[in-house]
């Protein structure tokens, strides 16, 4: 019997989705409008740097344990509960902070929300998907994620432009998104069934240790990568100092999501056609480019060409990476594999950040962006070895002779 899709998509991929978009556009107002809420209370930008690296490093080693947990116990769905319930919880309060260490809490107590939440979430993605169909419906979600991040930015622009409606008023709006999105995973989002929990005794064979070795070059390549891609508050700040008007930054902001969403999908599907690693490689150069070019210049006009750019990058990179990560892990330990990918994106933010932001402060505006741009080309060059490496393996295996 066939399973009913919505819009061609399996049911849990699409309100997964759904789920994305409202949290995306509850947490793109804030994001959007945080790095100018902390310059007003005279934040610096290593600080600014520093509350965004530590509240996604302290709390990404709960990525790694939630997405092993819920391998163990074969469940996606509470963790998603609690995951998007605590940070839906934690956005109004923004609105009554006075002092940016009061951010700090707030960030980390929501990252741990996310931390929770996150794995979990793309191993019921992965879990509800065929194998041929995974780049189209991680394309998806990450179509979703950033029309959310579109909505959001927008809706703070026109609160800021045309409506007397200060920061705090903006946090207590974003809160209604936040909302709807857990209450899409309670009524819509069902726990997947697969074969490794019919079994019993398959859950105690889940361990850490049954992951493949090309997984951790794979991760190490994502580590330097991620290095070198600090917070994007650091973007948004520079485009400020342009001498633009604060109420267009969150617009500006929102170009970058827009082009990432009308590409996700298409990428998604040529992923599975043509392979994940070209076009991990291809977006690592691109986000290379835009790095060198937000060094090099101070103009609005080229800054909104390379947030189109930016778009691309964004496409590029994070669809092919979840689906090159749902393709190296077996079936058994897919949350344990995203959830060691996303702790690993978490961990390097910290010292990504405190570079960004020691270097933009103490050197000039130029540094982290030319910074970020050699980790990516470093990482690309990792990636072309990377891909060299496994299609060697593949051709002596099919050359190997075979016993007779």
């Amino acid at each position: 019997m066939k399973r009913k899709k919505i819009l061609g998509l399996e049911r849990n991929v699409f309100f997964t989705g759904l789920t994305s978009f409202f949290t995306d556009t509850s947490s793109k107002m804030i994001y959007s409008v945080m790095p100018l809420f902390l310059l007003s209370m005279g934040s610096s930008k290593t600080t600014i740097s520093l509350i965004e690296g530590i509240a996604e490093s302290t709390a990404s080693l709960l990525k790694a344990i939630s997405g092993l947990w819920s391998d163990k116990i074969g469940k996606k769905k509470p963790f998603m509960i609690i995951g998007y319930g605590l940070s839906a919880i934690v956005t109004p309060v923004y609105a009554f902070v006075k002092f940016p260490v009061q951010v700090l809490y707030l960030r980390f107590t929501e990252r741990i929300g996310k931390g929770i939440r996150t794995a979990p979430r793309d191993s019921l993605v992965s879990a509800s998907t065929h194998k041929n169909e995974m780049g189209k419906s991680f394309g998806f979600h990450k179509a979703m994620d950033n029309s959310g991040a579109i909505i959001g930015p927008l809706i703070a622009f026109l609160l800021l432009k045309y409506l007397p409606v200060n920061y705090s008023n903006i946090f207590l709006l974003a809160t209604i998104p936040a909302i709807i999105g857990v209450l899409t995973i309670i009524f819509f989002i069902k726990e997947p069934k697969t074969e490794q929990f019919e079994n019993k005794e398959q859950k105690t064979k889940v361990s850490i240790k049954n992951i493949p070795k090309r997984f951790y070059f794979f991760l190490f390549i994502v580590f330097i990568f991620s290095l070198g891609n600090s917070t994007d508050t650091l973007l948004l700040i520079k485009t400020y100092e342009t001498g633009i008007d604060k109420a267009y930054v969150p617009f500006i902001f929102m170009i970058f999501n827009t082009v990432s969403v009308f590409l996700a999908i298409p990428i998604g599907k040529l992923s599975d056609r043509i392979g994940r690693s070209k076009l991990m490689i291809a977006g690592f150069i691109v986000y290379a480019i835009v790095y060198i070019c937000f060094g090099a210049f101070n103009n609005i006009k080229i800054f909104v060409f390379l947030f189109i750019l930016y778009g691309l990058y964004s496409a590029l990179v994070d669809t092919s990476q979840k689906a090159m990560v749902s393709d190296i892990v077996s079936k058994d330990l897919k949350g344990t594999g995203f959830g060691l990918y996303h702790a690993i994106l978490g961990i390097a933010l910290l010292p990504a950040s405190f570079i960004a932001g020691k270097l933009y402060d103490n050197v000039n505006s130029q540094a982290p962006f030319y910074f970020g741009a050699i980790m990516a080309i470093i990482a690309a060059l990792l990636m072309i070895g990377f891909t060299i490496a496994i299609k060697r393996k593949k051709t002596n295996k099919l050359n190997y002779p075979k016993k007779v």
